[in-house]
Order: structure tokens, then sequence, then C-alpha cells
């Protein structure tokens, strides 16, 4: 690299740290940033020469790999055709396409599909279609609205906007300075029993209790299904799923699953709610919808509810966002779900769940290790410390990785294209900054 790459590259990374607000980052002390050039396969590729094997798939979202043909062909093909029309009054092919095979793959009754632009995005329009189905429902049966409120378990997460952060643990959800002006919704304690350990029908009750006591005034119980992503990485018994599904149907309340991290394979089912063979009521898709190339998110739900939205006050469902159904999301959308079948991804969820049992799962005996967990394509060290992001990010770098840790909490969820061999390195990076006291904040 010569002198002036160099300084291009410096230029460019001062005005992004003067100017460019990172996600979760200080603007007046901001964690370092790295300046990509391209990506390929499992790779991302630095302006300063380095290549590191990715293991988050971009925050979840890329299921094949970068600059993949198959998804490159899709986009430049619906290009050449139109890039994007208005929803409103108008339809296309890529839409209707992508929407017939949503219904075909999702849970039995999901027959409604709301596209949308990201995964908050979906979680608010879920939360405005059961609330506007409750609006309906008491306006045809001329009683007093009162199911307004939403149930949920703490230590999950649903996204950063309004309504989303007001379902997001209050605690840990990362929005408690935004509180008084939330929407107060009711918190039942997290699911305790783990994905593998004996069930009892104990840690159910107390969310028994508060469907009991609020059953009345709620419109939807809404939950990561499954796993509770940003909570920690907590795999929870799917007798706790089949549990909320029953006690929604008893009680007449919706229940939403947010499968925009879980959707698409990652927990080694299509979707996590087969685990508890459910059907919810309503469903968030995205992040690895369009194979991480574009945002784009959906919002099913039942026949029943899209026909009591649309023969209430409204007389439709009041929300539609402009770039809705854009047609190169759905084109692209449309050829990863076609490659993900193609290329036989319980065969690529499995090899890489059984490579990380045999080479994760063992970092549980560090010293610095509370617990470790692996489930489909996830893979998760929770530590007794909180990581020094700043530092542990450096030294994945250096050791020629690309993971993004959180508070006590270094997991993996790489591209389902991913190699043993390079399993193999995340794991020996993780292994490595573990004895790293500089990697972790002193307790």
């Amino acid at each position: 690299m010569n002198n002036k790459q160099t300084e291009n590259i410096e230029t460019l990374l001062n005005f992004d740290k003067e100017s460019i607000w990172h996600p979760y980052t200080s603007m007046s002390n901001p964690l370092p940033s790295y300046l990509v050039k391209d990506a390929q396969g499992v790779n991302i590729n630095l302006a300063t020469g380095e290549s590191l094997i990715d293991g988050m798939s971009s925050w979840w979202s890329v299921l094949h790999g970068y600059n993949h043909p198959v998804l490159n062909n899709a986009l430049t093909e619906q290009a050449a055709k139109v890039s994007h029309v208005m929803f409103g009054g108008l339809t296309h092919e890529p839409a209707i396409t992508l929407c017939e095979k949503l219904i075909q793959l999702t849970p039995a009754h999901l027959d409604k599909v709301f596209l949308s632009d990201s995964g908050s995005v979906a979680v608010e329009v879920a939360i405005k279609m059961a609330l506007q189905y409750q609006h309906a429902q008491s306006d045809q049966a001329k009683i007093t609205l009162t199911k307004t409120k939403l149930l949920t378990v703490r230590k999950g997460y649903h996204g950063d906007t309004f309504a989303a952060m007001s379902v997001c643990d209050p605690a840990t959800g990362m929005h408690q300075i935004f509180d008084k002006v939330l929407f107060k919704n009711i918190f039942a304690p997290e699911p305790s029993i783990a994905f593998n350990e004996e069930w009892d029908e104990s840690d159910t009750a107390e969310l028994t209790a508060l469907f009991q006591k609020h059953h009345h005034e709620l419109a939807a119980f809404i939950i990561e299904p499954i796993v509770q992503g940003t909570g920690g990485m907590r795999f929870y018994h799917p007798n706790y799923l089949k549990k909320c599904r029953e006690l929604c149907s008893q009680f007449k309340v919706l229940l939403i699953a947010d499968e925009i991290a879980t959707g698409f394979g990652r927990t080694g089912r299509l979707f996590a709610c087969e685990w508890a063979n459910i059907s919810p009521d309503i469903m968030c898709l995205g992040k690895t919808l369009t194979g991480g190339y574009i945002t784009l998110a959906a919002t099913l739900c039942s026949e029943h509810i899209a026909n009591t939205i649309s023969q209430g006050e409204a007389g439709c469902f009041m929300h539609g966002p402009t770039f809705m159904a854009n047609p190169l999301a759905c084109s692209v959308a449309i050829a990863s779900i076609d490659l993900l079948i193609e290329n036989q991804w319980q065969k690529q969820v499995d090899s890489i769940e059984q490579h990380l049992i045999a080479t994760l799962l063992p970092l549980n005996k560090h010293k610095r290790v509370k617990a470790t967990r692996v489930l489909g394509t996830i893979g998760a060290v929770e530590c007794h410390e909180n990581v020094n992001v700043a530092n542990i990010q450096k030294r994945f770098v250096e050791l020629g990785v690309w993971i993004r840790p959180f508070g006590k909490l270094v997991y993996i969820i790489p591209p389902l294209i991913i190699t043993a061999e390079e399993i193999n390195t995340l794991v020996n990076a993780i292994a490595t900054v573990l004895n790293e006291d500089e990697c972790f904040d002193k307790a």
C-alpha cells in the first residue's frame, strides 16, 4: 500500500469519526470503525489489507455469504426492469411471488402478508395490527375497547423504534432513558428452563397468572421464539412457547412471534416456532429475508385478523411505507429463499451446529467463561466480565476474524456457506482473547 492510498484511508476514516454516527456508539468518544473495501464469500476485506472471516453474518443477515452470483444476478436483472414503484394502487410480480413463497413456507394460517422496510418496522406493523384488530372487535361487539396493552417476557428485544422499544426488556433492553415516554406494557419473568433441560410446568406459572389477571386489557403477547437474542443468546425450552400459544388461545390474546433473527433456518428449523409445533397469529420476518442484500421485512397474519381489521372503522390497515415491497428487495429475497432450498439448508445448519458443539462448547471450562451455548448456527460464550469492545474488536481483526461482542457475550452466527476450517479460526480467536485481560473490563 502506497502513501497516497494510506492517506486516502485516513481521510475517509477521519471524516467517518467526526461526522457519521454509528449504532450504539458515542460521537464524542466513538468506537473505532474499520474501512471495508469489498467482501466475498465469508470474508470481509478491509481497505488496509486484512481479510476477516465474518462470524456475525452482518448482524444475522448475510445467509449465503457476500457477493453471491445468484443474488447479484437477481438484483441486476430486476434493476433493468424497474427498481421501485409505489405499492399503493400498483403491484408487481416480485412482490406476488415472494408473498406466495412466504405463505407456503411459514406455519399454518399465516395467509396475509404485509411487506415493510426493516425488522423494527415489521414489529411496529405487528403491534398496530393487534391494536387495530382489537379496536375492530370492540366496535363490532359494541363494547368499550379495553385491550390496549401488550404482554411480553423480560430479556426480550424487538427493535429500536418506539412501539418495539416498549416491549424490549425495561432494564437490559438499552432503552431505559425513554421509560417515561414509552407505551406501558406488562412483563413476565423470562423463561428459565434451557432448551435441552428437563421441562417443568412451574416455569410458566407467573406467566399464566399474568394472563389470568390482565387478559381483559391485553391486545397481544409478543415473544422471540426459542432464542432471546440481544437478551443474551438465551435458548429456552420449546414447551414454554407451546404454553404461550395455549394461553393466548385460552384468553383470546393474539400471539406475535418475532422471527426476525430466528427465521430461515438459523435455529435448526426453518422457523423457530416449529420447535414447539405452533402457529402464531402474527409473525415478523426480516434480517436475512434478502440474504443480507437489501433491507426488507414482512409481517404475516391470519385471514381472520386481516378481515376483522378490514371490516373495522378505518376499512383498511393504517400503514404504508414508501418503499414497501421494493422490487429489487423482493427479487433478491426470492433468489435467497430458492438458494436456501437448493443448497439443502438443513444439512448446512446441522454441519455448523455439530462443529460448534465440538469446538465452542468446550470453552466453558475456561475460568473467564460462565457458560457456552449452541443451537443451529448460533454459538454463544457468556463470560463473567463485560468485554472491552474497542480492545477485543482490535484483537479479533488482528486474528483475522470479524466478531462483534456485547456486554458479557461473545457470540457467532456465521453464513451457511462457512467451512469447518473457517469455524475453527473463529473459535480459536475466541479462545485466544479469553486469555487476554485487556479484552475485558474488570468485574
